[in-house]
């Protein structure tokens, strides 16, 4: 078997997660989290819709993790995602940092936004 290194560029993958927090690029970030190729914030949940709209321009694909198990998000979220013409993918938000990572690590322009488990 051939093992290659990962290599995110410029990006920020994220490292880790627990209870409350997530671990970006080597940094600890409390409670829920953007991850966006124009940086990290921290993110107000389901009603903070403003940012991730924004980041149409940046993105094709944004992972909304909703938390330690997967559940569905409000329709005001998933239209005005839409609308904006994201693609929407909803997971648990282990599985979502997993498969951001994965999506990241290929070049694609994707962004994370992730409740704490």
């Amino acid at each position: 078997m051939r093992m290659n290194e990962v290599t995110f560029d410029d990006s920020r993958p994220v490292d880790g997660y627990g209870p409350g927090f997530f671990r970006v690029g080597g940094e600890i970030v409390e409670g829920a989290v953007i991850i966006l190729p124009s940086g990290v914030t921290v993110w107000g949940g389901y009603g903070d819709v403003a940012r991730l709209v924004a980041a149409a321009g940046e993105i094709d694909v944004i992972f909304v993790g909703t938390g330690a198990e997967i559940a569905q998000i409000p329709r005001e979220l998933r239209a005005a995602l839409e609308a904006a013409g994201l693609g929407v993918e909803i997971a648990a938000s282990p599985a979502a940092c997993r498969t951001y990572n994965v999506l990241l690590s290929e070049g694609r322009r994707v962004g994370l936004a992730a409740l704490p488990v």
